[in-house]
Order: C-alpha cells, then structure tokens, then sequence
C-alpha cells in the first residue's frame, strides 16, 4: 500500500480469480469443451436444464459436428448395455431391474417344466444376464481361447443356474450363477483346452507348478529350481518334472505354419528341424573298429572293407581278390566273428 493513501472504510477490492470462468452458474460459456483421447471437439449446448452427474458429450443429447464421427452404437440387452457390462454385483443394475429379475425368477419357479411361458422367462433371464458372463469370461483372455468361445461356454454354465436356481433360499441369482459359470468355463480348459489328453492328477499338478514358480520367482527373485517347486508343493522331484512335460501338451504348433515373425518372413518350423546324419551316427562304431580292423590278418582285412566300405558284392570281391566267392563268404564270416568277440557283441 502506498504511503499516504488510506482504503474508504467498507469497500474491498474485488479479488481476481486465477481458476477461470466457472462451468456452471452464472458466466457458464456458451460452448462447452469435451476432451477427446486425442483432441478437443466442441459441442453445441442444448438448451435444457443441466442434469447433475452428466457427461459431457455425450451422443443421446448432444449434437455433433459435421464431419464429426458418430458415436459408437451401444446394444442394450434386457435393459443393460453390454459395452459397460453392467452386473448386478457390480451395481450396474437399477432397483427396476433387480425388481424385474426377482419377478421373472419367481414367475419361472412357479411354472411347471412343460408349462409354454417358462421357455420365454428363461431366455429372456440368459439374456439379462449375458453381461456377466463376458465379465467371466474375459478373466480367461490370456489362455489362448478365443473370448467368443468362452462365452458360449459360460452361457452354458449361466442357463444350468436358470434352471436350478430356487429364489426360496434368499440368496441373489448372480451369487449363486457365478461358480456354475466359472467351473463351466474351467471346465472346458480342462477337457477340451488340451491338444494331448493329460490325466486331471497332472493338469491340476501342472497349474500348482506355475502358481509355485510365480510365488518363488517373487520371493527369491530368480527362476526357482525344480528342487525348490518340489519341496514348495511337498512333492517329488520326478512329480515336478512330469507336470512340466504334461504343459508341453497344452497346445500344438503347425509344422507348415510359420514362428512369430511380425513381418511373416520367418521360415516354417518344418525347415528348422534337424535330420540325423548317417555319417555322424557311424563315426563312432569307425574309430571303435579302427584298430580291431588293423589286428585282423590283411586278407580278411581287404575283404570286410571292401564289402562294408566300398560296398561290393561277394562276386566282385572275388574277382578283385583272386579267390572264388565261397572262400570270400566263408574269410568274411570269419573276420566278423573275430570283430564281434573284440566289441563284446553276440551274433
């Protein structure tokens, strides 16, 4: 303040407010920013009254821009929309709704087994409740099964609880659906998921096999040793080892199809398998009949490699050698018998 001058008594200055023009009340502008993923767009306000808690942006009411795209269509299923996948649980549900289910749960129980109505009850119940098993099903996305699949057989497990569900026991519907769905889809990992079929005593040992290593990874942070997961799920070694076998059977690769190249240029798998070489696979019985064939008499000696060797017949040894083809049968079973006693091979 400077010196010599006095405020009048009563009146303050107005204070400035750094936070902008408040978005509702009085001063509220006449467009409205809505922030995108990736850039603003700018909505024409409608003029009704505010709704408290509404988005904006809204496509039910608000208009958009031309050029601008429209908003992605969201099917309502039995009340619900399945973009959001709304569950009872989850508090996705309207009193009206949970109101409606107990109703059709009640009206389903009355009806005989053969009555016409019940067919239309139950669907319409799978169909309220087909959110829940998306929800289900997308804690299985990262087990290789496609999520379509999933769902066809969590609705499987969601029409049994329809059909066995008793509203008399007090316990809500999405309680009683959501082990029946689980196991249904657990179920399905078990009998189907494998390429190989796997005893369930090694299923069960290879998922106690991952949860051990995850858990010992964590601990002791590094890769557990086979010795570690043993003594961890209080098994043998030979138990441990088995289950990790029975995991190599989970799924199968195609011998035509490619490895996971993202530009596809990658050979098949069928190429980059290795072939057994015959010369290799006889290096060692050569250097072991080496100095045996060195202690045989030079004529038996010429014989076996020529005919083991160079791969002639008895005739045209006999005739490189000068003896008749008896003599060359009788010096050959001879020189094989002595090589057979050196190595300690019966005949």
């Amino acid at each position: 303040m400077r010196a010599g001058h006095r405020r009048r008594p009563g009146r303050r200055r107005p204070r400035r407010d750094l936070r902008g023009p408040r978005p509702h009340g009085r001063g509220r502008p006449r467009q409205r920013e809505c922030h995108g993923d990736a850039h603003r767009h700018q909505y024409l306000r409608v003029d009704r009254p505010h709704s408290p808690g509404r988005q904006c942006g809204d496509a039910d009411d608000r208009r958009r821009p031309a050029g601008y795209p429209p908003a992605r269509p969201r099917h309502r299923i039995g009340g619900l929309v399945t973009s959001s996948v709304p569950t009872p649980r989850s508090g996705g549900w309207s009193e009206a709704d949970r109101a409606h289910e107990h109703e059709l749960l009640a009206r389903l129980a009355a009806l005989d087994e053969d009555d016409p109505a019940r067919a239309a009850i139950r669907d319409e119940l799978v169909t309220m409740h087909l959110p829940l098993v998306h929800h289900l099903a997308r804690r299985f996305r990262d087990r290789g099964e496609p999520h379509d699949d999933l769902v066809q057989v969590g609705t499987i497990g969601l029409i049994k609880s329809v059909d066995r569900f008793d509203p008399d026991r007090g316990v809500e519907f999405s309680t009683y659906a959501t082990p029946t769905v689980l196991g249904e889809i657990k179920r399905h990992f078990r009998d189907k998921g494998w390429s190989v079929r796997v005893p369930r005593r090694l299923q069960e040992l290879r998922l106690a096999i991952t949860r051990a290593t995850a858990d010992l990874s964590q601990e002791l942070g590094r890769s557990p040793t086979v010795k570690e997961i043993a003594a961890h799920l209080d098994v043998t070694e030979e138990d441990v080892l088995e289950g990790l076998d029975a995991a190599q059977s989970y799924s199968t690769l195609s011998l035509d199809g490619s490895s996971n190249d993202p530009e596809g240029e990658a050979p098949a798998l069928v190429d980059t398998l290795g072939t057994d070489d015959d010369a290799l696979e006889h290096v060692e019985y050569r250097e072991t009949l080496r100095p045996l064939l060195a202690a045989l008499p030079p004529r038996e000696r010429q014989i076996v490699l020529l005919r083991f060797f160079h791969n002639k017949t008895q005739s045209e040894i006999a005739a490189e050698v000068g003896v008749s083809q008896m003599h060359v049968s009788r010096l050959l079973v001879k020189a094989l018998g002595t090589l057979r006693g050196a190595m300690g091979v019966d005949a």
